[in-house]
């Protein structure tokens, strides 16, 4: 087991990685003392882990919130779900929200644990490799929005992140590779070495290796949680890790959150944020095509046909990274160092252009 900590004084946390964790939970829950415990979950990874976690936690009362699956499930109704369920079980201020699941469940649970009684506790066990890698470290929480991606959420860090990588194993390709995206992205805006390892990695990871996942995992948080310490509330530098997502929340949105994967969506954000970095002058052409090379052979598309470059610098507009009206970007200025800017929309739009949007 690898262990990692996000250091942020009282509200620090260990990150757990490592097989078979699923079944040691209560070594990381019953420290909490908790009065209750419920596990938050999806129907298809309910259906796999549901029972595992409740016996592995048999110390406390547990129950089980089954939300559906999908990005577009992301909204009020299922917060209102898991708040109804803390308050029909009766949960009082000691118990502990388990947020089991990828990427979606993690922030309708932590954003319920956030406002329930003014917030309560919670633990983040990941199943996919886009939320161990990415959304279970750092205390963002939230839901969607018609007019943008995560207008609606909070800042609300968990008490523990278990990444138990055995659950990836029954992860489908697809899924694999949205985790990838973030792979990539966290190497390209903080560490070329760890890029350039991730890159020689993709098959080994897309093929289940165990050291090869192991590591890429670690590696990840291990950038992002330091991050974090620095930038909790994603003031400065925090905001570097939003390479490609302006991009790729615009073409979320503009698909109904159905059509593509979050990661999938970003992989193809990197595409066009490394365009738009060639056209600001501070990358390379040369290094635009790398990064289209590893979006490639991580399984992610490289180009949206068909969408409206018009209808994107809208969305994009709404994104909550926009200042006073202005659309601001995360930009390369090499592979490993980023930076933000406020990017003119004739550019904006030459970068769209180049990545098949009409």
């Amino acid at each position: 087991m690898r262990c990692i900590t996000v250091n942020l004084g009282q509200r620090s946390y260990p990150i757990a990685i490592g097989g078979g964790l699923l079944d040691r939970l209560h070594e990381f829950v019953e420290p909490l003392a908790p009065t209750s415990i419920t596990i938050v979950t999806n129907e298809a990874v309910g259906r796999l882990y549901a029972q595992r976690a409740q016996r592995a936690m048999a110390q406390a009362s547990t129950t089980v919130i089954s939300l559906a699956d999908g990005e577009q499930h992301k909204q009020w109704g299922s917060v209102s779900r898991v708040l109804d369920g803390l308050v029909n079980s009766r949960v009082d201020r000691r118990g502990v929200i388990v947020a089991l699941g990828g990427g979606v469940v993690g922030d309708i649970a932590g954003f319920a644990a956030s406002i329930y009684m003014r917030g309560i506790r919670y633990v983040h066990v990941p199943t996919t490799l886009l939320a161990q890698v990415d959304s279970s470290v750092g205390g963002k929480t939230g839901i969607n929005h018609p007019a943008g991606k995560n207008l609606i959420g909070a800042f609300h860090q968990p008490s523990a992140v278990i990444s138990d990588t055995d659950t990836l194993k029954t992860l489908p390709p697809r899924e694999l590779s949205a985790g990838l995206a973030e792979i990539l992205k966290h190497g390209l805006v903080a560490d070329a070495d760890y890029f350039e390892q991730m890159v020689a990695s993709i098959e080994s990871l897309r093929a289940h290796a165990a050291d090869a996942v192991t590591e890429a995992i670690a590696g990840s948080c291990e950038i992002k949680a330091s991050m974090v310490a620095r930038d909790e509330r994603e003031v400065g530098e925090r905001a570097l890790l939003n390479f490609g997502h302006t991009f790729g929340h615009a073409i979320e949105a503009m698909t109904g959150y159905s059509r593509w994967l979050h990661g999938e969506a970003v992989g193809c954000g990197l595409v066009l944020a490394a365009e738009l970095s060639s056209l600001l002058g501070s990358l390379a052409p040369s290094d635009v095509r790398t990064i289209e090379a590893a979006v490639m052979r991580a399984g992610l598309p490289t180009r949206v046909d068909g969408l409206s470059a018009r209808n994107a610098i809208e969305a994009m507009r709404g994104d909550k990274k926009a200042d006073a009206g202005q659309m601001r970007f995360i930009v390369l200025d090499r592979i490993g160092r980023a930076s933000q800017r406020v990017v003119p929309q004739p550019v904006v739009l030459q970068a769209l252009t180049a990545g098949g949007f009409v």
